[in-house]
């Protein structure tokens, strides 16, 4: 049976092995979603595995991209779906029986809930991911008439959309293109009005793929997307406190200075694009910061 509610969307770059096993565990669920894969330009044999697949199976629909777009290419698969509902999912990453379901339910139910964050369990030892404690204490509460917990950031590999709330928040920005781009996508939900809500028995499964890239290279393009994120839409305080992290981490890794080099050369891009968060979700940001860098009893 099709899923007429939910989509899954995979952005994907060179793992075609563990891509074909991610679309297996997908086709698997019942009711079986479509599965949109986007190609970043993938240059192993990603592209013929994914044209036999698509070709021999009405479910899996597969474009690729001319350049690697980062997480840019989730809005392309957003496009090109037709559920009103988008689950994303990354190549090392799917979605447990019921779960699309579940989230459905949610947002059927909620008509401004635009996002459902999931809970996530690693590996074959299904081991919770920390991010899940977080959520489900989060001090925001739960709003009323709203399922769970309010959050503001997300794994983008455990979340659930509304497509329109997210074509309303213009998705994934080509700015940040990989590593904590969720954040901002986060803040621009919040700001429109849309509440992003942690629903503990919606679950997804991450089998992290040993092709990563390197820890020190995330490390820095994290700390450059924090402060872009930061630049985009906080007040002009919070962004320099926050890049100073990266330009102390320049003087003494070369991963940083690459990304301080290039948080540079996107800023005018940046600035240009900057608006101010309502006053609300401001100051719920700064719950959130307060209550993490309290002492815990």
């Amino acid at each position: 049976m099709f899923d007429e509610r939910t989509s899954v969307v995979i952005a994907t770059r060179n793992r075609a092995t563990e891509l074909k096993r991610t679309i297996v565990e997908l086709l698997s669920l019942d009711p079986t979603p479509q599965v949109i894969v986007v190609d970043n330009a993938s240059d192993d044999d990603t592209g013929p595995q994914m044209r036999a697949l698509a070709a021999g199976c009405p479910h899996v629909h597969y474009r690729r991209l001319r350049a690697n777009e980062g997480s840019v290419a989730r809005n392309v698969g957003v496009r090109s779906a037709t559920t009103p509902y988008v689950a994303f999912a990354d190549d090392d990453s799917w979605w447990e029986r019921g779960a699309l379901a579940r989230a459905a339910d949610l947002l059927d139910a909620h008509p401004r809930l635009g996002l459902v964050a999931a809970r996530t369990l690693v590996g074959d030892e299904a081991r919770p991911d920390p991010l899940n404690d977080a959520m489900a204490a989060s001090p925001l509460g739960t709003p009323e008439g709203m399922p769970g917990p309010a959050v503001l950031g997300f794994l983008a590999c455990a979340s659930v959309v509304r497509r329109s709330a997210y074509t309303q928040a213009g998705g994934f920005s080509p700015i940040l293109r990989f590593a904590g781009e969720e954040q901002l996508l986060a803040f621009d939900l919040a700001a429109r009005g849309w509440h992003l809500c942690y629903a503990d028995d919606v679950i997804a499964r991450h089998y992290p793929s040993a092709e990563r890239p390197p820890s020190a290279w995330r490390r820095a393009r994290e700390l450059r997307n924090s402060a872009l994120t930061s630049w985009h839409r906080r007040p002009l305080g919070v962004c320099l406190r926050d890049t100073r992290p990266l330009a102390a981490a320049a003087l003494r890794d070369r991963s940083a200075a690459a990304a301080l080099a290039e948080l540079l050369a996107r800023l005018p891009a940046v600035l240009t694009r900057r608006r101010r968060l309502p006053a609300e979700i401001e100051a719920a940001i700064v719950r959130l910061e307060t209550a993490q860098v309290e002492p815990r009893p």
